[in-house]
């Protein structure tokens, strides 16, 4: 009844594979972790399929060695830089009185086939913003109420084709079959978010390498996803073209330096303030050169800035700004940048502002306690959760809880009793059944089990 998933976070700066699965407790066990270089990907896009066909194979092979249990579905993100985000409502009637799920997966749908979807995209979230039930308004969870109408406001994500299908023949090197996508940005907040956040609202942007994922989450849903093609790479670059410098030597530089807080800060290990760095000479490696702290810092201050501000006038713009009572939370990389914390509450006027790291499943391999690791802990948290919320995925089928009944139990005992000791009963009270129609009966019992899980 375990299910085994395979989760694949295809980022621009590494490509990180998952096998996990529920322990009986519904805890997650970690199987196997991979984490290999990207290569074939810019900005969250594939850029040569053949290329990062091969980094994928290499993370799914690796992640593979040692693991017995055989994967039963696989789940892979996909950047924002693919998708776009719209509104829409649904109603049913709701014939017996009361809502089931049959009912809610009817209104979800019904919102979906109301939505205006771009000929050249494809659905992978239709998720619920809020419920209705005849006058009720605002109702997150509207299973087993009694009412006559049920209605839905939702948020579409939807991805380009294209897109989807690179991602699928990238994928089939290694004879994997995606079972569902789902956008980094939601995998995210599900990691990063807690349940308070969640309730008021707050925006999360997940600053990575070269992108930065925009998600403002209210409730359960997205209320708004957007993308911008900045990250932490674009720093790098700023300082290797200003000052003369190979791109290694100003990554090496940006994160032994890089600093968005007053100079006083920046000190050495004898509490002295560095005033000028060392840094090789673009096309003459051999020699060096000093750079003064002030103009590397100031280059940094305004690549950083200016990410945080493009982001805040996309969220104002999209009217989200409102529903944020939590204010923002700041995950990816660069979180880890000295100073940004302090930067972002002025950018956004004081609003409060959290650093962020995702839950950390304790395993016998890595820490996930770690801010590049938000989109591939969400994507275990969503494949692995045993009570998901009402949504559609990316197959257009309702995330529903998967509930074993007392009565399911009993049944299943006692089939086992009656199979290990047929004589338990009676012979007279019972009519004589063959052993071949025994097997049958016990058969049809374990695939109707199995349809349940």
């Amino acid at each position: 009844m375990n299910n085994t998933i395979l989760a694949i976070d295809i980022g621009t700066t590494s490509i990180t594979a998952v096998i996990a699965q529920n322990d009986l407790n519904n805890k997650i066990n970690i199987l196997g972790v991979s984490v290999e270089e990207s290569e074939g990907i810019n900005k969250g896009l594939i850029t040569n399929i053949e290329i990062a066909s091969k980094t994928i194979k290499e993370a799914v092979q690796n992640v593979n060695k040692g693991v017995l249990h055989a994967v039963d579905s696989t789940l892979v993100s996909i950047s924002s830089a693919y998708t776009k985000g719209i509104r829409s409502m649904g109603s049913v009637n709701v014939p017996n009185g009361q809502i089931t799920q049959s009912e809610i997966n009817q209104v979800l749908q019904m919102a979906l086939y109301n939505a205006t979807i771009v000929p050249e995209y494809d659905v992978i979230h239709v998720l619920p913003i809020y419920f209705k039930v005849d006058d009720s308004q605002h109702i997150d969870n509207p299973l087993n109420m009694n009412g006559a109408r049920l209605e839905v406001s939702v948020y579409i994500v939807t991805a380009k084709k294209t897109a989807l299908t690179n991602i699928k023949s990238a994928l089939k090197s290694s004879n994997i079959e995606v079972t569902n996508f789902v956008l980094s940005g939601y995998a995210s907040a599900i990691s990063v978010l807690d349940d308070q956040q969640k309730k008021f609202g707050a925006s999360l942007l997940d600053i990575g390498g070269s992108t930065t994922d925009i998600v403002c989450f209210k409730g359960k849903s997205i209320i708004y996803n957007d993308f911008l093609p900045i990250g932490s790479a674009n720093i790098t670059n700023d300082l290797s073209i200003t000052h003369s410098t190979p791109l290694r030597s100003a990554e090496m530089l940006k994160l032994k330096y890089a600093n968005l807080l007053p100079q006083e800060n920046n000190l050495n290990k004898e509490n002295n303030i560095i005033d000028k760095i060392d840094a090789p000479i673009l096309g003459d490696e051999q020699n060096m050169k000093k750079i003064p702290l002030d103009s590397f810092q100031i280059i940094i201050h305004a690549r950083v800035e200016e990410i945080l501000v493009i982001a805040r006038e996309k969220i104002k713009k999209s009217g989200a700004s409102s529903s944020l009572g939590a204010g923002v939370t700041i995950t990816g990389g660069m979180s880890l940048l000295p100073g940004l914390k302090e930067l972002a509450q002025e950018v956004f006027d004081n609003i409060p502002v959290k650093i962020a790291n995702p839950i950390n499943i304790r395993n016998g391999y890595m820490s996930f306690d770690d801010p590049t690791m938000s989109t591939i802990v969400g994507l275990l948290l969503y494949g692995l959760d045993p009570n998901p919320n009402f949504e559609l995925d990316s197959n257009k089928k309702l995330r529903q809880k998967k509930v074993v009944t007392q009565q399911m139990l009993n049944n299943l005992n006692d089939i086992k009793s009656n199979t290990s000791n047929p004589l338990h009963k009676k012979q007279e009270t019972l009519p004589r059944i063959s052993e071949q129609d025994k097997a049958k009966g016990v058969s049809k019992f374990w695939k109707k089990f199995s349809e349940w899980f």
